[in-house]
């Protein structure tokens, strides 16, 4: 099955280039690597050009939902594969999403964990515990799990739920598709499968304040069926 990575950007000139240069490194069996050029207003789209072989699209419309909405409309590969522009990409992700597939038919969506690349040891320890005791007890109890920024789905299935729910703004929208694949076919969340992400969120919002933000948007998403939170701060 071909593999199509999707990486939303918008204002990702700072934290772009890293992530395209582990993409091309480690995602050797990728069908296309797509960048949706999500309303920039500053160099995103060069830094993405300077990448021979990425495709860039261009969303008018600023938002993490309709630029993955958009990637959907663009890829051609089977499965879509989404990533942050601030992430880097690990030895073996492609493989392990490839395989996870191929095991399993019924299988439409694959997630796993962020590892904070700059967030030092607190925040190590912190999202260590959060997915040990928080995340993979909410995962066993309701069945689906996503991170918005590790995780591949069917591209079939993607469009038998009708894709993405652009009303959504940020918080919440994974676990929203998660919760809408888990109607269609398998969720699969595996520790084992990290993605290594900028902890700069955490920085601008804090590590209790951010844990907790997601915990009661998953929480809310996936017993209530709608985010808790509205509005989000942009950082780059």
């Amino acid at each position: 099955m071909k593999i199509s990575l999707v990486i939303p950007a918008y204002n990702e000139e700072k934290y772009l280039g890293d992530c395209l240069a582990h993409a091309v490194k480690n995602g050797a069996a990728l069908h296309e690597i797509l960048v949706i050029n999500n309303a920039s207003t500053d160099g995103t789209e060069g830094v993405a050009k300077d990448f021979p072989g990425v495709r860039v699209v261009t969303e008018s419309r600023k938002g993490l939902t309709r630029a993955r909405a958009r990637g959907l409309e663009e890829a051609t590969g089977d499965i879509l594969a989404f990533i942050d522009a601030d992430t880097r990409m690990p030895p073996g992700w492609v493989e392990k999403i490839s395989r996870a597939f191929e095991r399993d038919p019924g299988l439409v969506c694959v997630s796993g964990p962020y590892i904070y690349y700059d967030g030092g040891l607190p925040t190590t320890v912190g999202v260590w515990l959060y997915w040990r005791l928080l995340g993979m007890p909410m995962y066993w109890l309701k069945g689906f799990m996503a991170v918005g920024g590790n995780f591949a789905a069917k591209k079939s299935a993607l469009r038998k739920i009708g894709g993405f729910d652009t009303t959504i703004e940020f918080y919440g929208e994974d676990t929203n598709i998660a919760r809408r694949l888990a109607r269609v076919g398998r969720v699969l969340f595996m520790l084992s499968l990290p993605m290594y992400t900028s902890a700069r969120r955490f920085r601008g919002d804090g590590l209790i304040r951010t844990g907790f933000v997601y915990a009661k948007n998953f929480l809310s998403e996936a017993f209530l069926r709608r985010p808790a939170t509205e509005t989000y701060t942009d950082y780059r």
